[in-house]
């Protein structure tokens, strides 16, 4: 069918894991490989499913306090690369992109935090930059990717795995994308309304 994509590998990365068990055994039975960042690996490592690390694909570990895990060529490029496209194509070969079709991944709890009356250093800290940026990505190549940009998507993408096994349509990712922006023009607008503040 056209416009049909095989998810064979996802990054996750998620500060919310509950209800994510469920999704994973899911994906583990149709064979995707996992990837990931810290608790969230540790979480996956603990269901017994093999997860790799994201450092070993970049080779840089997590740094400056955990504000930068994900954001590195190798984690990006495989998820903007388009499938169809022989320079992108052959620049993944060249530099040894793995192919990234499925991003779960959720953001920082801003609003939360913010409601808690946290410090302004702690709801700075709570401002995501590498999960908007993952999520903006995934949206940004739904011709190739799956993005799931939050929980309330889980059960989703349950169902769709459970009709079709590890495929998705074009349709189908091109609503994960909607739902991708909503949640991204969502965060922004409340991090804007509290700088204005």
């Amino acid at each position: 069918m056209a416009g049909t994509r095989q998810i064979k590998t996802a990054l996750v990365s998620v500060f919310h894991k509950d209800g994510l068990d469920e999704l994973l055994a899911k994906l583990n039975a149709e064979g995707v490989k996992f990837l990931s960042t810290g608790g969230t690996q540790k979480f996956i490592e603990s269901l017994g499913y093999e997860c790799q690390a994201v450092e070993d694909v970049t080779t840089y570990p997590s740094i400056l306090g955990g504000r930068v895990k994900t954001l590195h060529p190798k984690i990006f490029g495989g998820i903007l690369a388009r499938r169809d496209n022989e320079g992108d194509r052959d620049q993944m070969q060249e530099f040894e992109i793995p192919e990234i079709d499925l991003v779960i991944v959720d953001l920082y709890p801003f609003e939360d935090t913010v409601a808690s009356g946290a410090s302004e250093t702690d709801i700075i800290e709570k401002i995501d930059i590498g999960g908007i940026s993952l999520i903006r990505a995934g949206a940004k190549n739904f011709k190739d990717v799956v993005i799931v940009p939050s929980k309330a998507e889980y059960g989703v993408l349950l169902d769709i795995l459970n009709k079709k096994g590890a495929q998705t349509d074009i349709e189908d990712r091109r609503m994960f994308a909607t739902r991708a922006f909503g949640v991204s023009s969502h965060y922004d607008t409340a991090i804007h309304a509290w700088f204005e503040k």
